[in-house]
């Protein structure tokens, strides 16, 4: 695959001196050429459905940057230091707001719920109550339905240059879903290059919860090329087959011997054309993997990752028990993104910490069910080193 690569040669810039002043410039800056683009807050920020959609910013102190907005409590951008201390934005996204707001748009970086992933046939049961959802995948129920949370704008509850809280209440049967559920998701960049997202979701009324983010990596820079290159190890010994719409079976397979087994690391595209009727299914790799509990700091240790010419490492640790891994199946060169390429078939992935797709409708898969006075919390980090 042709790979588009943009070299800015990026001077002294400014960058915004707090993440809650949205109208000031905000920029990364690097002393040699890099793969990405520049964010600037100013031409970033329109106004969607009526309301101003800002960009803002968290830094550290070795110039690691994520950028975000509201609009979805969205991740717009990530620059962390490559194996030469060149910063690189390993998210995909754009560098206008009004861009995330159309139905091309395949989920760049915003949290998705109020239940991320698939429902089956739109419809869940609880307490007898049967609740019926937009179909919005096939005959399924995708990433909470036409709206969810990604299509709305999160209130900024606070912000600073390291930490930042949006918040959203969703109203009583949007999109089918029992509520009002109020939801909040903290984004901390920490000095060690850890992105951490802290979730939370209470309701009055019982309901179901599974928030998760969305963001497409590549960790050689967005606009790179494909990302069949970059070394996967998954630390999951089990993974939940799904029929041809990709809702899980309810059983749980071993990956040994088969093509989604990554317990050893190896490359994505490895063995992503070999012949399998799950592959066949989801087009290449779409599908939730079972962590199997290494734990590292409390969390659950779900999956290293690294860009093969940048020797950018992710890991990823998590309080979830799953993890879905989309390997750019359905990209298609749709859109533009804030590099100036185009969103080509497999130059991102998608590693989402998550609860089991269909949970609601799954009676042997960990619960999604949040009862009224419990408060739903759960954490993931996204750690970034180089080798």
């Amino acid at each position: 695959m042709k790979r588009k690569i943009i070299n800015l040669v990026l001077a002294a810039v400014l960058l915004s001196t707090a993440a809650c002043n949205p109208s000031a410039e905000s920029r990364q800056s690097a002393d040699n050429d890099t793969v990405g683009a520049l964010l600037d807050s100013v031409s970033f920020t329109e106004t969607i459905a009526g309301k101003e959609t800002p960009l803002y910013t968290l830094k550290n102190s070795s110039g690691a940057t994520a950028y975000l907005t509201n609009f979805g409590a969205r991740l717009v951008g990530l620059w962390v230091p490559d194996k030469n201390g060149t910063l690189t934005d390993v998210v995909l996204g754009f560098d206008r707001a009004s861009l995330y707001h159309n139905e091309d748009e395949p989920y760049f970086g915003p949290v998705v719920g109020p239940f991320g992933n698939r429902i089956a046939k739109g419809q869940f049961t609880l307490d007898g109550e049967q609740f019926t959802l937009p179909t919005n995948n096939g005959p399924n129920t995708l990433h909470g339905g036409t709206k969810g949370v990604h299509f709305v704008h999160w209130d900024v509850k606070s912000a600073n240059d390291k930490v930042i809280t949006f918040a959203y209440t969703l109203p009583d049967g949007q999109d089918g879903f029992p509520g009002p559920i109020h939801m909040e998701v903290t984004y901390s960049l920490s000095d060690n290059n850890e992105l951490t997202l802290a979730y939370q979701a209470t309701s009055d009324r019982k309901t179901v919860i599974n928030l998760t983010s969305h963001a497409y990596f590549n960790l050689n820079g967005e606009g790179s090329g494909s990302i069949l290159d970059h070394q996967l190890r998954l630390y999951a010994d089990q993974y939940t087959p799904v029929d041809e719409t990709l809702i899980p079976f309810g059983e749980l397979a071993d990956v040994k011997g088969t093509p989604f087994d990554f317990t050893s690391t190896k490359t994505i595209g490895a063995d992503i054309d070999q012949e399998s009727e799950q592959l066949t299914y989801g087009s290449g790799y779409d599908h939730n993997f079972v962590l199997n509990g290494t734990q590292v700091n409390g969390l659950n240790h779900a999956a290293t990752v690294s860009g093969d010419q940048s020797g950018i490492v992710m890991d990823i640790y998590t309080e979830e028990p799953g993890i879905q891994f989309y390997s750019g199946n359905f990209m298609a060169d749709r859109v533009t993104l804030k590099s100036g390429a185009k969103d080509s078939y497999r130059t991102g992935f998608c590693l989402e910490p998550q609860h089991f797709p269909d949970s609601p409708n799954q009676p042997n898969f960990p619960t999604t069910t949040l009862n009224p006075g419990d408060t739903y919390a759960t954490k993931s980090v996204y750690k970034f080193t180089t080798k």
